[in-house]
């Protein structure tokens, strides 16, 4: 199989009949709810494997809390990171490096919103569990994360739901169209941050 062009892939974002298109106002509904409850006062923000950072960059473009908002898009593909830095405003930093290292959240962590968007359908089963046991080092306590993954494994949305809450999560929202193989979920963080540990990684290896 050849490996996935991924400025190529996201051109699907923009065509109203894609599955991605659907998947991406998805995300966008959920972070707007995320930022409209968000405490008042600046907000910290991480993308993992942000692409282009179409999700979060589109919903800043117009919400309220916008300028509040400061965001680091951690993205290892040169070219969609460069896409997302022409596409960010001031209080957005793109880096271009592997979004698996903790180390490249340093400073941003713990954040107020955790974007885990087409990941946890592309790493390991072994991967996941291990990604979300780390997920309390990025995020702070009242923190939204939200995650995306696809049905193709039966148990995969109602294991990564277990163990979100086994991680101290608690379920905000849920949505899996009948009519797609993606789900999107937010969960809060109930417990306290845990210290960043910049040796960790969220996942070993990324299917292309």
């Amino acid at each position: 199989m050849s490996p996935v062009d991924w400025v190529d892939w996201h051109r699907a974002y923009a065509d109203p009949a894609s599955p991605l298109h659907r998947r991406l106002r998805l995300v966008q509904a959920h972070i707007r709810a995320a930022l409209d409850a968000a405490p008042t006062g600046p907000l910290r923000v991480i993308s993992v494997c942000a692409g282009q950072g179409t999700d979060l960059l589109g919903v800043l473009a117009d919400h309220p809390r916008g300028a509040d908002v400061h965001a680091r898009l951690v993205e290892l593909d040169p070219h969609n990171a460069t896409a997302a830095r022409a596409a960010a405003r001031d209080t957005v930093e793109v880096v271009t490096g592997d979004a698996a290292r903790l180390d490249a959240y340093a400073g941003a962590a713990p954040a107020d919103l955790v974007l885990v968007c087409g990941v946890l359908g592309r790493i390991g089963e072994r991967d996941v569990g291990n990604a979300i046991r780390l997920l309390p080092q990025l995020t702070a306590t009242g923190g939204t994360v939200i995650w995306t993954r696809h049905r193709r494994s039966p148990d995969g949305p109602p294991r990564i739901r277990r163990l979100l809450r086994r991680a101290g999560f608690t379920e905000v929202a849920f949505d899996a169209p009948a009519d797609e193989v993606f789900t999107v979920g937010s969960h809060r963080h109930a417990g306290a941050p845990l210290p960043l540990d910049p040796q960790a990684r969220l996942f070993s290896s990324f299917r292309s």
